[in-house]
């Protein structure tokens, strides 16, 4: 028996049972239902992709169009750029107060809340005391923690603050956020944490770093796309929050965008300004869809990294 012979039968003896090669009917089915799935999940993606863009766009050139363009055809693209709308919505509907609003409390919301959970999740990571596991779970716990339960609490302990209220103000409804925000925060950076590699802080430690400084200057850094992920997952629902401002900030002059669009739409059944409304809705989109833009790629390698020891 030949070489070659000897091959083609050993190569016949490890194939399993029902194929005959690169091209068998076992190779053939599974290229075929791997053709099938791709179709599906493409098709998924686009329908998914219709359903969020087409409403996208429908408001961005309504904005541009009157009320009589809106209603009497919705669908058709506007014959002239009408920015008035924008100036109506940023000036005369409060928008550029409402944005101030809104950039005051999530910025300090979002900062707080990375510095934060950040440095809870470090030492649950990386430290090991009694009780560890179940200041972990405690803040799991609160992921699944329905927050309508809290909103009535939380406006009695707000009003009735010692020494000052916080109700309607900016730090009381920063503090909200940071609380509300933490567990998913934790969470998260805390399996981040997990995955950085040891030796990085145990030599910075041999070289004399204190553990505030080894977190600040080492590990911090190190943990920047998961950073990056969790901050934008931060921002997003932060940005959009519209149950607890609603009930905590009732002050009209310290309204955030959610509740200012919510005015706005209330006025628009009697003032009849719908393109002023469809200029604050993207006045209230763009900042969410530019940070997104900017750092996609950052949130991608964020969410992969953590899940890569």
């Amino acid at each position: 028996m030949t070489t070659e012979e000897i091959d083609t039968v050993a190569k016949s003896a490890a194939a399993p049972a029902g194929t005959t090669g690169a091209n068998g009917p076992a190779t053939t089915r599974i290229r075929t239902e791997g053709g099938v799935l791709n179709v599906f999940s493409h098709g998924i993606l686009v329908l998914w992709a219709l359903m969020v863009g087409v409403p996208l766009l429908w408001v961005l050139w309504s904005a541009f169009k009157d009320s009589n363009g809106i209603l009497s055809d919705p669908w058709g693209l506007p014959t002239s750029l009408r920015w008035e709308n924008w100036a109506n919505a940023w000036n005369d509907a409060n928008m550029g107060q409402y944005f101030i609003n809104t950039v005051i409390v999530v910025g300090g919301s979002v900062i707080g809340t990375m510095v934060l959970g950040s440095m809870a999740a470090y030492v649950l990571a990386r430290f090991t005391f009694p009780g560890n596991s179940f200041i972990y779970y405690l803040f799991v716990a609160g992921m699944s923690f329905p927050v309508f339960m809290l909103v009535i609490p939380l406006f009695f302990v707000l009003r009735d603050f010692p020494g000052s209220p916080l109700l309607a103000t900016y730090h009381g409804l920063i503090l909200v956020y940071i609380a509300y925000s933490l567990p998913f925060t934790v969470f998260f950076m805390t399996s981040f944490f997990r995955t950085l590699p040891n030796s990085v802080a145990e030599a910075a430690m041999i070289d004399g770093a204190s553990h505030t400084r080894t977190f600040f200057q080492v590990m911090l850094p190190m943990a920047k796309p998961g950073l990056i992920s969790i901050g934008i997952f931060n921002f997003l629902g932060q940005w959009n929050q519209y149950l607890l401002p609603m009930v905590l900030n009732q002050q009209e002059e310290k309204y955030v965008l959610t509740q200012g669009l919510a005015m706005i739409a209330l006025q628009q059944g009697y003032e009849n300004d719908w393109g002023a409304l469809m200029a604050g809705m993207m006045i209230a989109m763009l900042p969410v869809l530019v940070v997104y833009a900017i750092f996609q790629r950052q949130v991608q390698s964020g969410l992969t990294a953590g899940a890569i020891k």
